[in-house]
C-alpha cells in the first residue's frame, strides 16, 4: 500500500508491510492468460509472474496487484464516493447514521478501509523479500511448489477489512461477512483470521480482519463487480453492502 496507509498484509505466518512503490491496476478474465494481469488473478501464470517479479526488482514499473476502498467519512460522505455503502438490511437509516456520526461507536464499530488482493499480491512480497535478501527469484521458481505453497490456493480472493471502535478485542469475532453470489445466494468465506495489528485506543479497539473467498465457485468472474455484505458486532438489524469491482483495481 502507499506509505501513508497503515494497513498491513500477511503471507502465511509472516507479517508484511506495504512499501511506497506499490500501486494499483486492472484485470480482465478474458485476458488472464494472454496479457499482463492486473488486479485479482485467480491463478498465476508465466506472463503475470514475470511482470510482478520484474516490478519488485525495479526492472519495470511495479504491477499493481490490489484494490483499496476507503470507507472513511469526510464532510458527511464516504471518501469512496456515492454508493460506496448501501443498506442490505435495516433500512437507509443505518447508512445515514454512519455518515452522520462515523466515530460514534455506541451503535457498533465502523469499517474504515477495504483491501482486496490475491496470488499476484503475495508473489510481489515473495519477490521483494528475495530481492532484499540479495537473491534472484526466477519465474520458474516462483511458480514452483515451494513458493506456490506459501501463497493463496488457486481461485481464492483475500479481503482485508480495517475496523475502528470495537468494544473489545474479542468482539472482532462477531463480524459477519459474505459475498453475494451470481445466483443471489450468500457465500461464506472459506477462512477468516486477523492481522496482528489490533490495538486498544482509549475505550475501543481497532485492527484488521481478514477473509478468504472463492468467487469463481459462486459463479462470479474475475472482472465482475461483486457485493461484499457485512454486519458489525453490534446487536442491530443493520447490514451493509459494499461493491467491489474485481476488474478495475485503480
Amino acid at each position: 500500500m502507499p506509505g501513508t496507509h497503515p494497513l498491513f498484509h500477511t503471507l502465511p505466518e509472516v507479517l508484511m508491510i506495504r512499501t511506497p512503490i506499490r500501486l494499483t491496476l486492472t484485470l480482465s478474465l478474458a485476458a488472464l492468460l494472454a496479457a499482463p494481469a492486473h488486479a485479482w488473478v485467480p491463478k498465476l501464470e508465466d506472463t503475470t509472474a514475470r511482470n510482478v517479479i520484474d516490478g519488485a526488482y525495479g526492472r519495470r514499473d511495479p504491477v499493481p496487484t490490489y484494490l483499496i476502498t476507503s470507507l472513511k467519512v469526510r464532510d458527511g460522505q464516504f471518501e469512496a464516493g456515492e454508493g460506496a455503502v448501501t443498506a442490505f438490511d435495516g433500512g437507509p437509516a443505518c447508512v445515514a447514521d454512519w455518515l452522520a456520526a462515523p466515530q460514534d461507536y455506541a451503535k457498533g464499530s465502523r469499517p474504515v478501509a477495504l483491501t482486496v488482493s490475491g496470488q499476484a499480491d503475495q508473489l510481489f512480497f515473495q519477490a521483494q523479500d528475495a530481492r532484499d535478501n540479495f537473491r534472484n527469484l526466477s519465474v520458474k521458481d516462483a511458480l514452483g511448489e515451494e513458493f506456490a505453497a506459501k501463497r493463496l490456493p488457486d481461485g481464492q480472493l483475500r479481503i482485508d477489512i480495517t475496523v475502528q471502535g470495537l468494544p473489545s478485542e474479542k468482539a472482532r469475532a462477531a463480524y459477519l461477512v459474505r459475498l453475494k453470489g451470481a445466483d443471489g445466494k450468500l457465500v461464506a468465506p472459506v477462512k477468516s483470521t486477523y492481522v496482528n495489528d489490533f490495538k486498544q485506543e482509549g475505550a475501543t479497539w481497532s485492527g484488521t480482519l481478514v477473509y478468504y473467498f472463492e468467487p469463481l465457485k459462486a459463479g462470479l468472474g474475475a472482472s465482475d463487480t461483486v457485493s461484499l455484505l457485512l454486519r458489525t458486532e453490534a446487536d442491530t438489524n443493520c447490514a451493509y453492502s459494499i461493491p467491489v469491482n474485481l476488474g478495475k483495481f485503480s
